[in-house]
């Protein structure tokens, strides 16, 4: 899809307008709370200062929507599909901008209070109660493309930590006979390299989800509701990694602390080895089309590394008050995508 034919049928379709701008306001927000997970740990490990790992996470996370769409969009296919808003293409954007301003409210108040929720599992969310509400039973919710949300929570869960405690016993092994100053230093300057990779890593998964639902908005303002493949163009990427690039410049210290710093005390190998490991869960669920949350999966290989040396120095209270965010945030997001989608389609409709 060309850049003129969208703007086209923007000029067209005010809701399509108030689509694209809600959507834009989650990639910014995603860029603000979820972007900043990538660069906590070489940020608590004062490998790198707050404000250069943030240019270098919004850089990175441009490189990683653009350069992983453009290799393979998997990721964005499974979020295409996943719910089914029926036959009708203006009701289904309306419900389709209903979900986008329940995702908003929940991202800025889970950002306002410090929690590391993720945009990932609200989007999904979001979008499912807004199928639910058009279609009033749960035939929109195609259970296949669900499946892999599924086996994106073990896949980010499981091999996360334990990727993050391997990496962290290899890597002591490793290095166990080397001189302890210069390994301290190698690894310093190892862990702006491991943060660089996360921040790639993490454009590569979200911002794919974000532009299928760009592609979503378009397929419904032009009349279409049952297409199931789509080219992301170029423009688009251009687009949501510069908007996901300057909401992580805006800021982050907030989630950067809460699990760089409180949930668990990394020593320089130790963030280097979650950021390994996080990188390379995302980078196979990436190559898969499995939608994973960022977040989730770069805090349990941080709890994967800590652990790897003494299971005590896990802040379990705080990574018990992540658990029960993620825990609530599919039944929340997706109540609150169903509520705002009835409203806006009693009022719009």
């Amino acid at each position: 899809m060309a850049i003129s034919v969208f703007l086209e049928q923007l000029w067209g379709s005010p809701m399509l307008v108030v689509s694209t701008v809600l959507t834009l306001g989650v990639i910014l927000v995603n860029g603000w709370t979820d972007a900043p997970n990538a660069i906590a740990t070489c940020v608590s490990t004062r490998a790198i200062g707050v404000r250069k790992a943030i240019v270098m996470a919004a850089v990175f996370n441009f490189l990683g929507v653009f350069v992983m769409t453009a290799l393979n969009a998997s990721v964005a296919m499974t979020i295409y599909n996943m719910v089914d808003f029926g036959g009708d293409p203006k009701a289904s954007l309306i419900a389709l901008c209903a979900a986008m301003a329940a995702i908003v409210i929940w991202a800025t108040g889970a950002w306002y209070f410090g929690i590391p929720t993720s945009e990932s599992h609200a989007l999904i969310a979001g979008l499912s109660g807004a199928a639910v509400a058009i279609q009033n039973d749960f035939s929109g919710i195609n259970g296949a493309e669900w499946m892999k949300v599924i086996w994106g929570l073990l896949l980010s869960t499981l091999l996360g930590f334990g990727l993050g405690f391997l990496t962290a016993k290899i890597t002591v092994g490793t290095f166990r006979n080397q001189n302890r100053g210069r390994a301290e230093h190698f690894f310093s300057r190892a862990q702006v390299a491991g943060g660089a990779a996360m921040a790639f890593m993490h454009g590569a998964q979200d911002g794919q989800k974000f532009m299928a639902v760009f592609l979503l908005g378009a397929a419904f303002a032009s009349g279409q509701t049952g297409e199931a493949s789509f080219t992301v163009p170029v423009w688009l990427m251009i687009l949501c990694s510069g908007v996901m690039g300057l909401g992580t410049s805006i800021g982050g210290y907030r989630i950067i602390k809460s699990v760089g710093m409180d949930m668990v005390k990394l020593r320089s190998y130790q963030g280097f080895s979650a950021d390994v490991a996080a990188s390379l869960c995302l980078l196979l669920s990436s190559l898969t089309g499995i939608p994973v949350s960022t977040t989730h999966t770069k805090t349990t290989a941080i709890m994967g590394a800590s652990a790897s040396r003494r299971i005590r120095n896990v802040n379990w209270g705080v990574v018990k008050e992540l658990i029960l965010t993620w825990v609530f945030t599919f039944p929340g997001c997706g109540l609150l995508g169903f509520i705002m989608a009835k409203i806006f389609l009693m009022v719009l409709v």
